[in-house]
């Protein structure tokens, strides 16, 4: 008889279950606004994208990179604009309702990523951020694990600390670590979920009564320089998930708008010692932050660049820029240049000026064509306190079409100076910007921009440079802006305040409010 050993069925294991992929959601809106601008920003100008547009906006994001692979994603809506007058309260009420009713389409979720600026006003309303990220909350729920991105320049309200559960933000102005920072904030979601540990276990949150524009903070110079040199070193202790500073957003007038220091993490005393020795360094360095040019008024400026032997010399229109919230037709800068002698001619220093909003004369120049005389008005349609539209009478140079933020663009010659004139406003921000124009800067005498410190292709391209201390939405002297609404004592606008109590406060968990 055969034995039943003989007839026995190996044993087969089966693979252990696949663990699923985390459920991540992508939302945010980002924009920095000025209070202190005329000028309302539509729903338009943040460019949503939905769906999986939205990784186009991210090179982390391409198809076949790592991390696309690490979660199933749901991106619903994120919009950005250039910087701007504050947000008409119709645009944002419909960018955040899009944004809740495709969130409410996918979840649950495991996590969420928040990628926002942090400087957004919107009219009669304080502090946005802190509100879309609240009514985010009542759609995806509080157990969901929110990872906030950010902008140095933005605000942490208090609000928005209680409502995320891991934050970051640049470490560079200028910020040429954008990407790596947006991507970091993605990376911690997904490494606190792999490892199961969610939330962090404490938040902390110290608010510092500094409130200074960035071109009194750029990381190129000290003492900004080694205060951020210390935030990434701080960030990777054990215990430490992150470590943020914020400057704040210096040209609107919200109780919210200050310096912010956050330290989350999973060991107590790491991380409030760790905010308490950055915001102590950010304070103690308070009277050292100096601009990151030499200034002067317009007058100043251009005589110091008619004068100068060094080409390109780069003046920044800094009161009226684009890409702090300025209105960008401001034109008094524009209006003392065609005034001095230097330019009256065609045979003077050549000088670019970039730019002036001017729909109708565009459509003028378009009619001429390149080579044509013209004559029109452009500027001061939105923000005319300091001047009215400019009068040119020239010669159209160039006329390009097809530009994301100005739509049209048409280069005029008056005398010496060469006027980019645009339908929208744009920021001019790289070489390429004026070259397609048919413009070289690098053999340019004299460069003028509505700009604050010079964004890196620029400021690799000057010869010399000074920012002029111009009028506008984004004056730079912040003492002639009138605020009346920030918290006070406010350095530098109390200089002899007493110093401030900068014991770090433990915000609550999301799930714990």
């Amino acid at each position: 008889m055969l034995s039943a050993a003989l007839f026995s069925i190996p044993e087969i294991k089966a693979d252990p279950p696949r663990k699923a992929l985390p459920r991540i959601a992508i939302a945010g809106l980002g924009i920095e606004s000025s209070t202190f601008s005329p000028a309302l920003t539509l729903e338009e100008a943040f460019h949503a994208r939905y769906g999986a547009d939205v990784f186009k906006a991210y090179p982390f994001f391409s198809a076949d990179s790592a991390l696309r692979g690490k979660a199933e994603w749901f991106p619903a809506l994120v919009g950005k604009s250039l910087p701007g007058g504050a947000v008409t309260r119709e645009a944002y009420e419909s960018l955040v309702k899009q944004t809740l009713d495709l969130l409410k389409k996918n979840g649950p979720y495991d996590g969420l990523w928040f990628d926002i600026h942090g400087a957004m006003s919107v009219v009669g309303l304080d502090d946005p951020e802190g509100d879309l990220i609240k009514r985010i909350r009542e759609v995806i729920g509080t157990k969901t694990v929110i990872s906030t991105s950010m902008d140095l320049h933005g605000n942490v309200s208090w609000r928005l600390a209680q409502h995320t559960d891991l934050i970051t933000c640049y470490r560079m102005a200028p910020h040429e670590d954008a990407m790596q920072t947006k991507k970091r904030a993605v990376e911690n979601l997904l490494s606190r979920l792999a490892s199961g540990k969610g939330k962090p276990a404490y938040k902390a949150w110290i608010p510092i009564p500094v409130l200074l524009p960035g071109e009194k903070t750029s990381t190129r110079i000290e003492p900004a320089k080694t205060i951020y040199a210390a935030v990434a070193p701080a960030s990777v202790q054990p215990g430490i998930i992150d470590a943020a500073i914020w400057v704040g957003y210096a040209w609107a007038d919200e109780p919210r708008n200050h310096a912010v220091v956050m330290v989350t993490g999973d060991d107590k005393q790491k991380v409030t010692g760790t905010a308490e020795k950055l915001a102590a360094s950010f304070w103690k360095a308070r009277s050292d932050f100096a601009f990151v040019a030499p200034t002067g008024s317009l007058q100043e400026s251009l005589d110091k660049a008619v004068a100068s032997d060094k080409h390109p010399f780069f003046i920044s229109d800094s009161g009226d820029n684009p890409t702090a919230g300025g209105a960008g037709d401001v034109t008094w800068t524009l209006k003392e240049i065609l005034a001095r002698p230097e330019f009256k001619s065609a045979d003077g220093p050549t000088l670019i000026y970039a730019s002036i909003p001017g729909p109708e004369l565009v459509k003028t120049a378009i009619a001429a064509g390149v080579g044509g005389k013209i004559e029109g008005f452009a500027g001061a349609a939105v923000d005319a306190r300091y001047a009215p539209p400019v009068k040119l009478s020239g010669i159209v140079r160039s006329i390009e079409h097809g530009d994301i933020n100005a739509e049209t663009e048409v280069v005029v010659q008056v005398g010496s100076v060469h006027v980019i004139v645009t339908k929208k406003r744009k920021p001019y921000h790289k070489e390429a910007d004026f070259t397609r124009l048919g413009l070289n800067p690098r053999k340019a005498a004299v460069v003028v921009v509505k700009i604050g410190y010079l964004e890196p292709e620029l400021y690799a391209m000057r010869a010399d440079w000074i920012l002029a201390l111009t009028p506008g939405g984004v004056d730079q002297n912040l003492e002639r802006l009138g605020y009346k609404r920030i918290n006070r004592p406010m350095f530098p606008l109390d200089k002899n305040m007493p110093d401030p109590d900068l014991k770090a406060k433990l915000v609550p968990a999301s799930d714990k409010l």
